[in-house]
């Protein structure tokens, strides 16, 4: 089993010569998410629509058969076609989602799910990439883990034909402070020592979660000057999903970025599905009153954002993530 850094995974890319499957796997949601994005762009922006395909393992219309079958396809106009698959775990140990190490070796049952999958991993389609991006390890776990049983059949497949990417530690080894204060003065921002300090507890020891909440906080403060400790207060901290999917509409409405951002991680990362999320806030600025609330005067930015965003999402433009924090800070102003 091959294992590469982000930055050699780059390289590859630059070159267009990647391997036919990956593995990226970490503590660092951010780069991986990065990464998956980076692997869109060996396909040019007017054929991303054809070539490249995100897919959600949550989605209960993904299967190792759709995987394989998009896969298969052949590219169009173009050398190359590139399948990122995300939440991994869970198209490959869908009986568990992530398969504890005592689990039974299932794939000795007939017509189990992922026959099709092995077959692919024994002879992989040479001009197509495909990624499978796993969740963060378990506490305790070492960051290059792959989170399925090692008993497996698709395990040892996984681990015979795939490449894996390792995302774990700020760039470089970088002291985390330093990196803050280099990401804002990146975006032609300032920002309080109290913040950094603020942003360094809340994250502890989770770069992933830096990564997000520095790129979130940006985002929030842009056309300001300094980044405060309020503003930190509003728009970082542990999301908490309380059950209640229309709560991020009802910030959205109320004008709140701090509280439709906080919504939008916690509904994330409780499984939500970003055409899902995208779906519903379409839904409320399209119904009109008595039964929508979002303000009229909004309405027509508002539908310009969303189609722009929907356009992204699906030509592979973006961090569906990012894209759906933009779209939300826009709609919010």
């Amino acid at each position: 089993m091959q294992i590469l850094r982000p930055d050699a995974l780059r390289k590859q890319i630059a070159s267009a010569a990647t391997d036919p499957v990956y593995l990226i796997v970490g503590d660092d949601d951010h780069e991986k998410s990065s990464l998956a994005l980076t692997l869109g762009q060996m396909v040019e922006d007017d054929l991303r629509a054809f070539n490249v395909e995100r897919l959600y393992a949550n989605d209960r219309s993904v299967s190792p058969a759709t995987v394989v079958e998009a896969a298969r396809t052949l590219p169009m106009l173009s050398p190359r076609r590139v399948i990122v698959v995300l939440h991994a775990e869970a198209l490959l140990a869908p009986k568990r989602g992530r398969a504890s190490e005592g689990a039974v070796e299932d794939d000795d049952v007939t017509g189990d799910p992922v026959a099709p999958m092995l077959e692919y991993l024994a002879a992989p389609v040479p001009s197509t990439t495909l990624a499978f991006v796993f969740s963060a390890p378990e506490a305790g776990q070492p960051p290059d883990s792959i989170p399925l049983a090692k008993n497996l059949k698709i395990t040892k497949a996984l681990a015979k034909s795939a490449t894996v990417v390792v995302c774990s530690g700020l760039d470089g080894g970088k002291d985390p402070a330093r990196w803050v204060q280099e990401q804002v003065r990146a975006a032609k921002l300032e920002i309080d020592g109290q913040a950094v300090r603020r942003l360094l507890e809340l994250s502890g020891d989770d770069v992933g979660r830096l990564r997000a909440d520095v790129e979130k906080l940006l985002l929030f403060a842009a056309g300001q000057s300094r980044v405060t400790i309020d503003h930190v207060s509003a728009v970082v901290g542990a999301p908490v999903y309380h059950g209640d999917d229309w709560a991020l509409v009802r910030a959205i409405e109320r004008g709140d970025a701090g509280a439709a951002l906080r919504e939008l991680a916690a509904a994330l990362d409780h499984g939500g599905v970003p055409f899902q999320i995208l779906g519903q806030l379409g839904y409320a600025v399209r119904t009109p009153p008595p039964r929508g609330r979002f303000p009229a005067r909004r309405v027509p930015a508002a539908v310009d954002a969303l189609f722009r965003t929907d356009i992204a999402m699906k030509s592979s433009g973006g961090d569906p993530k990012v894209l759906l924090e933009r779209l939300i800070v826009e709609l919010c102003r």
